[in-house]
């Protein structure tokens, strides 16, 4: 009898806790990419789209040694090279991470003038290919590269459908997977309403636009004292470091021990201060 009240029990505090451990839109989210794939969103979003993931993540595993060796002939202290290694070995990534999210900040600025360009198109009776089409020309001068291998694209094959999907690969942007698909579904199902819906898109773009601006540089401070507050110790470190009785005290088991500590410590604050002064990033629905 105790082993049958022990499982009610257990199936009572399981049913509790179900609705945490899976909620009801777990089924419907949209799954995350995996690491390959958002290595190579991520050189598409900076620019990098002709650089493969697995020739980034040689050249950043390359990198990695040459600093950890460079570091290790000019401070001999094994742990602090080590520690160089990794963070060379990161490097590369987190470029690439500013250097898409600087790329995403300043086109977003510009998805509306797209928007409005598409309406102007419309308006003046071009079908929709034709109206992308134009903004290889009339378009903001950030956005016309991708559209101009979209005209090259179609004029070739043809099919809408798959030149869409290829400029949103491309852009890799969340603004222009709204926009493209706009004009998909108009394409296939029709309906009068295309030009209203993306004025409402486009003020609601320059809307979202204004606010975070606003609060980046409202937040900005805290990611200047995030960098500061990670460079600090270990500028100081590397300069202590360079003796030769500090580096013979580095290279004991209890020296290698707190720089491995104080890198582990050094990530994790780090994570949290930026977790904690950036805003979040919108996801893209319809990959």
């Amino acid at each position: 009898m105790s082993v049958l009240w022990g499982a009610v029990l257990g199936a009572g505090a399981l049913l509790a806790v179900s609705p945490v451990l899976w909620p009801a839109g777990a089924a419907r989210a949209p799954r995350r990419p995996g690491v390959v794939a958002g290595a190579r969103v991520r050189l598409l979003q900076a620019g990098l789209g002709r650089v493969s993931v697995a020739a980034f993540a040689v050249a950043s595993t390359l990198l990695g040694l040459v600093v950890g060796a460079v570091t290790f002939v000019f401070l001999p202290v094994t742990a602090l090279a080590i520690a160089a290694a990794l963070v060379a070995l990161v490097l590369p990534g987190i470029i690439v991470a500013q250097r898409a999210r600087a790329r995403r900040r300043a086109t977003r600025v510009v998805w509306p003038d797209v928007v409005d360009h598409l309406v102007s198109a419309v308006r003046s009776g071009l079908a929709l290919p034709d109206s992308v089409v134009t903004l290889a020309r009339s378009g903001p001068p950030e956005t016309r590269s991708s559209f101009a291998r979209f005209e090259e694209e179609y004029r070739a094959s043809g099919n809408f459908g798959l030149c869409l999907t290829q400029l949103k690969e491309r852009l890799a942007d969340p603004v222009s997977d709204r926009i493209l698909e706009t004009l998909r579904m108009s394409r296939e199902v029709g309906g009068s309403e295309l030009t209203l819906v993306l004025r409402n898109l486009a003020a609601y773009l320059r809307q979202e636009a204004a606010i975070r601006s606003e609060v980046e540089a409202r937040q900005s401070w805290v990611l200047n004292a995030a960098r500061l507050g990670v460079a600090a110790p270990w500028i100081v470190l590397l300069l202590l470091a360079s003796r030769p009785e500090a580096a013979a005290a580095y290279n004991t088991a209890g020296g290698g021990l707190m720089i491995v500590v104080g890198l582990a410590v050094t990530v994790v604050a780090y994570r949290l201060m930026i977790g904690l002064g950036r805003m979040p990033e919108e996801r893209r629905w319809f990959e």
